[in-house]
């Protein structure tokens, strides 16, 4: 009879060490610029959702006996026209347009990819007619587009989540589409019609993950303009409505004092504003760059 101990025992397989492994290489070898992105962004994140716990002062405290006030020990930022800490309305602040942009942003790339992938994958009559609508839509000037749509319907978060979204998904979806027609050539798009797959199958199962790289690229790249876009509209009034601390309204309210001299209150809210616009970048061009590289 075979002695059991003749064999060794099995050796116990680390579960999950494998992609562990693999997960920490990856954030090895992230490109630094999204780094940095991404630690800005998180911090501005960080104030959206915990800012009223650390600010010095109540942000919209008026103290009318410290109206624009410059930095100091006391205000580290200065204090507005209605002597509100500039500081602590930046950080409280951040909390409305790091809401509605990614809403808009998400809401602009999802119903631009669906687009995209309808015309590129279906040629013809479809393709035609949707080109020619998005090259209209496409047409007029962004901003002027957004303008005209929040005067005639009225400004509010909601308002501007679609507009932005509406404006966004005619350029995402020509990207898409262009992506589209060149991948429905490969070879696992023919084999998956010799298996028998319907079209949607075929967009959504097949394709979409060939360009889901692209459409994350497209998704930060979007996120940096509707950081800025909305607060172009919040300065000309049409975006996020007082009471709100919104960075471009601040900016719209204190831009008057700059020939007075009174420059923190518009210079520190626009360095807000700059610092999330160059996050977005810095991470879609880090993403960029990675996937193009050869590791």
């Amino acid at each position: 009879m075979t002695d059991l101990a003749e064999f060794p025992a099995p050796r116990r397989a680390a579960v999950g060490l494998p992609a562990v492994r693999r997960i920490g290489s990856g954030f090895a070898r992230l490109p630094p610029s999204v780094v940095v992105g991404s630690l800005v962004l998180l911090f501005w994140v960080a104030c959206a959702l915990f800012g009223n716990l650390f600010v010095p002062y109540d942000p919209y405290a008026e103290d009318f006996l410290a109206m624009l006030t410059p930095p100091d020990a006391l205000h580290w930022f200065g204090t507005d026209q209605l002597g509100r800490d500039v500081l602590s309305r930046i950080v409280v602040g951040s909390r409305d347009i790091l809401l509605v942009a990614p809403l808009a942003t998400l809401a602009g790339v999802a119903t631009g990819s669906i687009i995209g992938l309808v015309l590129g994958y279906f040629d013809g009559l479809v393709d035609a007619i949707g080109a020619r609508l998005l090259d209209t839509l496409m047409a007029f000037p962004f901003i002027v587009l957004v303008t005209m749509t929040l005067v005639a319907i009225g400004p509010s978060n909601l308002t501007v989540i679609l507009v932005i979204a509406i404006a966004y998904a005619p350029l995402v979806a020509r990207t898409v589409r262009a992506a589209v027609r060149e991948q429905k050539e490969r070879d696992y798009v023919s084999a998956a019609r010799l298996g028998g797959e319907g079209a949607l199958a075929i967009m959504f199962l097949e394709i979409l993950p060939n360009i889901r790289e692209m459409i994350l690229i497209e998704l930060v790249t979007r996120l940096g303009y509707a950081f800025f876009s909305i607060a172009t509209l919040s300065f000309l009034g049409l975006g996020i409505q007082p009471p709100s601390a919104d960075w471009g309204l601040a900016v719209a309210d204190g831009y008057g004092f700059l020939t007075g001299g009174k420059w923190w209150v518009v210079v520190f809210n626009s360095a807000a504003i700059v610092s999330l616009v160059m996050a977005t970048n810095l991470i879609a061009q880090g993403i960029g760059a990675f996937e193009n590289s050869d590791v």
